[in-house]
């Protein structure tokens, strides 16, 4: 009797093609994605390991602090000058609700005529100060920073931002076609495949081509929703289209985002004063006593200056995250409050844009979300490189030997 040949099923057309796809693109890009995975990996914790080593700055440790007054902003302002000496102006200071931890001034200029990061940025300092005597605590040089620079390869390679976004986001685009097509090569023929692709059957295998091809597609599977996340919302900075489209979605078919650049200071110059800036302070502290802090722009020119239409102060009401927060517009001549956007002002597009950076970063629910980001982009990471090793393994395939 003739033995009966069993001739394996050839891929259709979508399969064929998908695995072309992403074999071409993966070794493409595969470098470029492990960069910006594992750069995404290491940003994960940065507040976390941050609030460990600054503990002791973060915080003040003012005695009797009941008993005792906040300087003037302007005055704690020269105060900081005078210490740190830097030839450009402070730019804005972070001011927390907590009376206990330290003001946080900031020195960050922008060069838009730059062609990479470190020219482009010729300062970006923060001095941690203790607002009760004015003196500065440390300053950090945050330009040439751990943390700072694993952001900046992740956002653009080093390279300007301006054009230096679009370097990382065409990537990031071909990335989401190989995640999409990965899942249709994973995606099992019947019941017995679907048993061997949602873990990892190694009792009996001892070869690591098997166990390589299992990580890569299992691994793979279980990362690909949180990847496509992720992947979007960092397409959020890099592309514009990006931003109305998911505003477009999430607020119903609304096109116009919120504009409140009508409301303007339209009191006479001559009612600014020193205190001016404190009359702002104390209002946005007695209007949100339970929040975590907020940001005030000291008003002194700077190398990319623009027209601001407006004093707006930005308040974020969790340390975690940023999703959550309150715009402020006030009169900078007056100090007077002229308009309020709390986040029951806000609707659902507005707020699906305001938490964009924390789903991106994983800050969204704090720690547990964090983890899943830090563990995805680690997994993300692995797929180029386990990638690679399949397509080198078949590459490298002997021929099987004939009689």
């Amino acid at each position: 009797m003739k033995k009966k040949h069993h001739h394996k099923k050839k891929p259709g057309f979508i399969k064929k093609w998908s695995a072309k796809l992403h074999l071409w693109f993966g070794l493409g890009i595969g470098f470029l994605i492990f960069i910006i995975s594992i750069t995404g990996a290491l940003y994960v914790f940065k507040d976390e390991v941050e609030n460990i080593t600054r503990k002791d700055v973060i915080y003040h440790h003012e005695q009797n602090i009941e008993q005792k007054q906040v300087l003037p902003i302007r005055v704690m302002e020269k105060a900081v000058a005078e210490q740190v000496k830097e030839k450009y102006p402070i730019h804005w200071v972070n001011i927390p609700i907590d009376k206990k931890m330290s003001y946080m001034f900031f020195w960050y200029e922008h060069n838009t005529d730059a062609w990479n990061y470190f020219d482009e940025f010729p300062i970006y300092k923060q001095a941690y100060v203790n607002p009760y005597t004015g003196k500065v605590l440390r300053v950090y040089d945050e330009k040439n920073g751990f943390f700072n620079i694993v952001k900046m390869i992740h956002w653009s390679y080093l390279l300007k931002q301006d054009w230096g976004t679009y370097v990382v986001g065409i990537p990031v685009i071909i990335f989401i076609i190989m995640l999409i097509s990965g899942i249709i090569l994973w995606w099992p023929k019947n019941k017995a495949a679907r048993k061997q692709r949602f873990a990892f059957k190694w009792k009996n295998i001892k070869s690591w081509k098997r166990k390589n091809y299992d990580l890569h597609n299992v691994l793979g599977f279980y990362a690909s929703i949180f990847a496509l996340i992720f992947s979007i919302t960092g397409l959020f900075y890099a592309f514009f289209v990006v931003q109305a489209m998911i505003y477009v979605i999430f607020s119903g078919g609304q096109t116009k985002y919120p504009d409140f650049s009508h409301i303007k200071t339209k009191a006479p110059i001559e009612l600014r004063t020193e205190g001016t800036l404190d009359k702002i302070i104390n209002t946005v502290q007695t209007k949100y006593p339970e929040s975590y802090g907020f940001a005030i722009d000291l008003g002194h020119p700077h190398m990319d200056d623009h027209e601001h239409p407006n004093f707006e102060v930005y308040v974020k009401h969790l340390s975690y995250s940023y999703h959550k927060s309150s715009s402020l517009i006030f009169d900078e001549n007056s100090g007077e409050l002229l308009h309020t956007h709390d986040p029951k002002d806000k609707n659902f597009g507005e707020k699906v844009v305001s938490a964009n950076y924390d789903i991106h970063v994983g800050a969204i629910l704090g720690l547990p979300t964090k983890i899943i980001a830090f563990i995805v982009s680690i997994i993300c990471a692995s797929l180029p490189v386990t990638g690679f090793m399949i397509w080198w393994g078949r590459k490298k395939k002997k021929p099987i030997k004939t009689a």
